[in-house]
């Protein structure tokens, strides 16, 4: 069992591990450089050590000065949290050699699936499906164009050593092969230390599925389910959610037992992750695995209940898992958002500064992890990340409610600082992220006018997203029984309640993200005349039927005018109760 764990990180993933080794009556080191000399994870510890000025080069990501902190502090163990070292196996190779356990694989496994093209041959072997490219590096740009040729355009150029959305591009036509190839290497190589690319299909229109698995060092391995990861910039994660809602169970079932094999036949032991791509029928693709806990794991504990960062210190200490497969159980929907601390409006550059406000969300499973407090100064050296907000929900329209709540309660200010808080408000009132009909490419098409809608969100403070299901308001009179209010004045009897297309065009924004400049007059408008489709319509009777008790007995929208909608709904509210 780990008795004194040396945290080899910053930020909330520290303090994160941290809290879970409190919980477990772990004792803590934390390391610091200087700019991180008053943080939050610092004052947690039991004992805090510095290991450099701000660069990381020169702290985080000195291993000398890492395991020189861990021997001199009588650590056991180290955590590497995720980014920095979590995915060095030298680092992993070197803990092992001092006597210290590493929370994480092996060194060898580490160093197999760090390097995407080997892991693809390996997962290959396993049987796990892949998309068409190839399992080797490719060394020239002569190469990269036989290939390609052989697999079809759009193709995507990788580097084998990368990560973190770096050292890739996609090429569409031959002729940008040789200038993408040496791109990607002079990255690769600048960024990885390792100028090796491999190719493969480029699949438009795909999902990025990543499902949780968690393995001992006693050959059990088990899958928590799936999380949805397609809202990227750049491939850059903004929001992940789970489950994944596109898939059918038996998808889902399927997709865990083939990561948890992927995993287990390499020897993998602790919290990773199983990267898959997934085709509109689907159908899904290894890409890679990540062996470290994740960025986003807070959405699988909010979905199973199971703690994975205890998990992985169980495991690390030699604990065989005591959960099952059957004991997995997968119940509502979780959102995660990060928070970072960046302007969407000048090209996400970095917006760091002193927080000199800091009001995190609260209330029904709602959780903002976070590594920073209020007076702290987000340093310019580090990730941008400032916090990850993240809900639970029994379904996934409510969770997207319950964050869009607590979007609006968070609330940062300082000089220079700016977040993304406003542009996941504007996500979330995006219809086709509402339907959940969004690609991997989503965000990178739709950004420009993401932005602009986040930009009038922070202006205006929009206090909730437009409600499909909002119940009446009940206000209690002083010494009175509890009114309900009604959604429109109630009429008096015999008279038509007053429902006008002004008030079908308000709710249709309010449910589809109608733009009020499209609103219509016409009665004789149909809904694809102001560029609606049938999701949308079926959402507007979804919304009829609960707030007016009116059921449009047809699902095709050119069926109906918009006079003849509002006809419909004063007749039935004409209608004897």
């Amino acid at each position: 069992m780990i008795n004194r764990l040396l945290i080899a990180n910053r930020g909330e993933i520290a303090v994160r591990v941290a809290r879970a080794c409190r919980e477990l009556g772990i004792e803590v080191v934390a390391v610091y450089s200087t700019a991180d000399r008053h943080s939050a994870v610092v004052e947690m510890a039991d004992e805090a050590v510095h290991i450099g000025p701000p660069a990381p080069r020169a702290s985080y990501l000195h291993v000398p000065n890492v395991v020189e902190a861990a021997l001199r502090s009588g650590a056991d163990a180290v955590h590497p949290g995720y980014g920095f070292l979590s995915e060095d196996p030298d680092f992993a190779e070197i803990c092992e050699a001092e006597g210290l356990t590493f929370v994480g694989p092996p060194p060898e496994v580490m160093q197999l699936m760090g390097n995407k093209a080997t892991a693809r041959r390996l997962m290959a072997d396993a049987g796990l499906p892949l998309l068409p490219g190839v399992v080797d590096p490719v060394r020239t740009a002569e190469e990269a164009l036989r290939i390609a040729a052989g697999i079809g355009y759009p193709v995507i150029i990788k580097a084998a050593a990368g990560g973190g959305g770096r050292g890739m591009t996609v090429v569409r036509r031959p002729e940008d092969v040789p200038e993408a190839f040496v791109t990607t290497q002079t990255v690769a190589r600048a960024v990885f230390r390792d100028p090796t690319v491999y190719l493969e299909r480029y699949l438009s229109g795909a999902r990025h599925v990543e499902v949780q698995v968690l393995c001992d060092a006693h050959g059990a391995g088990i899958s928590l389910g799936e999380r949805d990861c397609s809202l990227q910039r750049r491939h850059q994660k903004l929001l992940e959610e789970g489950p994944a809602g596109h898939l059918t169970q038996a998808q889902r079932d399927e997709l865990g037992a083939l990561a948890v094999h992927g995993a287990l036949s390499v020897g993998y032991t602790g919290a990773g992750t199983m990267e898959f791509l997934v085709d509109d029928e689907g159908h899904a693709s290894f890409m890679e695995m990540n062996a470290r806990i994740q960025v986003e794991h807070p959405v699988t504990e909010l979905l199973t209940g199971v703690d994975l960062v205890r998990q992985q210190l169980l495991v690390a200490g030699g604990e065989p898992l005591r959960l099952r497969q059957e004991d997995v159980a997968v119940r509502g929907a979780a959102i995660e958002c990060r928070i970072n601390a960046e302007d969407p409006a000048r090209g996400f550059a970095p917006a760091p500064g002193r927080l000199d406000v800091l009001r995190v969300p609260d209330g029904p499973w709602t959780r903002f992890d976070t590594g920073y407090r209020q007076g702290d100064e987000v340093s310019p050296h580090y990730d941008s990340l400032l916090g990850k907000l993240v809900v639970w929900a029994p379904d996934r329209e409510q969770a997207l409610r319950r964050m869009d709540r607590a979007l609006a309660e968070l609330q940062v200010e300082g000089p220079g600082v700016h977040t993304t808080a406003a542009l996941h408000r504007a996500l979330l009132r995006d219809p086709d992220v509402r339907a959940d009909r969004h690609d991997v490419q989503f965000l990178d098409r739709r950004l420009p006018d993401l932005v602009v809608r986040a930009a009038a969100i922070a202006a205006s403070r929009e206090p909730a997203l437009p409600a499909a299901l909002r119940g009446p308001l009940h206000l209690v009179p002083d010494g009175g029984p509890a009114v309900p209010s009604l959604p429109h004045p109630c009429p008096e009897e015999d008279t038509v309640m007053p429902f006008t297309q002004a008030d079908l065009m308000q709710l249709l924004t309010e449910k589809t993200g109608l733009p009020p400049e499209a609103h219509t007059t016409d009665p004789d408008a149909h809904f694809v005349d102001v560029g609606l489709d049938s999701l949308a319509f079926l959402s507007m009777q979804t919304a009829l039927q609960d707030r007016f008790g009116t059921a449009m007995p047809d699902d095709d929208p050119d069926a109906y005018t918009f006079g003849e909608i509002v006809e419909t709904v004063r007749a039935a509210a004409s209608q004897p109760a």
